[in-house]
């Protein structure tokens, strides 16, 4: 793997741990390795929807114990009759 895909995967990983510290990190590592704005916005895009995916599952398991009838949709079941969040 080249340094700008695994630097833009970090990138990718701090968005959707929400680390602000990691993200500035990489974001500066990468930007000094050229790589431009809208391929690091591509990466925060991706991450926000697999972190938003990951929120909408841990919702749709909470309404599920609490006996409430209640399902989000996940971003991923657009994509497959499977949902790998969900």
């Amino acid at each position: 793997m080249d340094e700008n895909t695994r630097l833009l995967i970090c990138l990718g990983a701090a968005t959707a741990a929400n680390c602000i510290p990691c993200f500035e990190y990489f974001f500066y590592e990468s930007r000094s390795r050229g790589i431009n704005p809208e391929e690091i916005r591509e990466a925060v895009d991706l991450a926000g929807k697999v972190n938003r995916g990951a929120h909408m599952a841990v919702k749709n398991s909470i309404c599920d114990m609490m006996g409430l009838a209640k399902e989000y949709e996940l971003p991923c079941r657009k994509q497959t009759e499977n949902s790998c969040c969900g």
